[in-house]
């Protein structure tokens, strides 16, 4: 007896494994910028989190748009958005701002980001 695996229709934005993904990255990064220094509120920790919170966004954004070169469009953005959140992972690192640990966590989790991200642009542009 087969069973039929169902696949249940995407009807919104976080119903992409994409946007879960950024989703929880940025939750995770707000959590591990707590502990930065009070004085670099308006530096690193503003700017990373900002671009954290943009990942998602951008492809919250992209999904509510019409054609295919539009989502696609803010799809790249997000994944831009992410390598700018990589970078700045890396200095917050090297200033000794996150334990190695946090930071490899947070790296493992946006590389993962990144792959179905980059699958997500791939599929749009079919």
């Amino acid at each position: 007896m087969s069973q039929e695996i169902s696949n249940p229709k995407i009807t919104d934005f976080k119903d992409l494994v994409a946007w879960q993904k950024a989703h929880r990255l940025a939750v995770n990064i707000y959590k591990a910028t707590e502990d930065f220094p009070k004085n670099e509120q308006f530096g690193l920790t503003n700017q990373i989190r900002r671009a954290a919170v943009s990942v998602s966004s951008n492809i919250a954004e992209g999904f509510g748009r019409r054609t295919k070169a539009d989502r696609a469009h803010f799809y790249d953005m997000a994944r831009a958005s992410l390598h700018e959140v990589q970078a700045q992972l890396l200095i917050a690192k090297d200033v000794n701002f996150l334990p190695g640990l946090s930071y490899t966590e947070l790296e493992a989790r946006s590389v993962e980001c990144h792959k179905i991200l980059t699958g997500l642009i791939n599929k749009t542009n079919e």
